[in-house]
């Protein structure tokens, strides 16, 4: 999916809502497991939930650990998720590869075309033949780490380097191995006043938002501080959505708890 056929569905939807499907077997209702094999039970709650919050989100993030942890039959059942997936949604693999030469490029191929992403997460401490594979697929995009959401954040990219934050030396070098048509960041919800300024900085990138919800993020400050004349926001939501019920109306609670931050989107789009 390219950029005007993102900004397409963002616009028909009114909306920047990303699911991320981390699907955790302790927390899966456990009616679904009770009557089905660990991979059935986690493609109904993944799937249930995907569609019924369909008319909510433009994007969806399966990271790819909750599956790989399964086994073989995690992976099998991660390309099966993303194949059923709806057609108006643009599927961000969340891997966070970051490799040099052959196998970057293998891990780009895994992700696009076997896969079938239209994005990957991509980790850039290993320069540029880490990231640049992933530029390199027609309609496809690189989505790199810029500032993260967590706590760990610290320890590396907050740290200042010749008078900057060593998170906007990364961007502006990984900024130049791409354009805004093939590379996005993921800047985390839990700074928005960094946000702001990273913004100003890099005023027509897409931003990949996590930390909304269960990290503390505020999904209004997010709004006003990282939209841009195209929106150029994904805002990503997890627990807050999968988690939101574990009864048999799970799926339906998933959906509220989208619609509810849909609603705050629309009235700043």
């Amino acid at each position: 999916m390219n950029r005007s056929a993102l900004l397409h569905q963002i616009k028909r939807k009114q909306s920047v809502l990303c699911l991320g499907l981390d699907p955790s077997l302790d927390k899966i209702p456990t009616h679904l497991l009770h009557k089905n094999s660990i991979e059935e039970a986690v493609y109904e709650f993944c799937m249930s939930i995907v569609l019924e919050c369909q008319p909510h989100i433009v994007a969806v993030k399966p990271n790819f650990a909750f599956f790989e942890s399964i086994g073989s039959r995690g992976i099998e059942l991660l390309q099966k998720i993303i194949a059923h997936l709806p057609d108006d949604l643009f599927i961000i693999g969340d891997g966070k590869r970051g490799d040099i030469g052959n196998t970057s490029s293998a891990y780009a191929k895994a992700g696009f075309d076997i896969l079938g992403c239209h994005a990957l997460t991509i980790n850039p401490f290993m320069g540029e033949d880490s990231v640049v594979p992933f530029l390199q697929h027609p309609d496809k995009w690189g989505v790199v780490l810029g500032l993260t959401s967590n706590h760990g954040a610290n320890d590396f990219q907050m740290l200042e380097v010749e008078g900057r934050p060593l998170y906007l030396h990364v961007m502006t070098k990984v900024a130049s191995w791409g354009t805004p048509e093939n590379l996005m960041f993921v800047v985390g919800a839990t700074r928005p006043a960094l946000l702001k300024t990273i913004r100003t900085l890099f005023p027509d990138h897409f931003f990949l938002v996590p930390g909304i919800g269960a990290q503390g993020g505020d999904l209004e400050e997010v709004m006003q501080a990282g939209l841009n004349k195209d929106a150029g926001l994904l805002i990503n939501a997890s627990r807050a959505i999968l988690y939101a019920g574990s009864d048999s109306d799970y799926a339906k609670k998933s959906k509220i708890e989208a619609q509810n931050l849909h609603q705050i989107m629309r009235n700043f789009l």
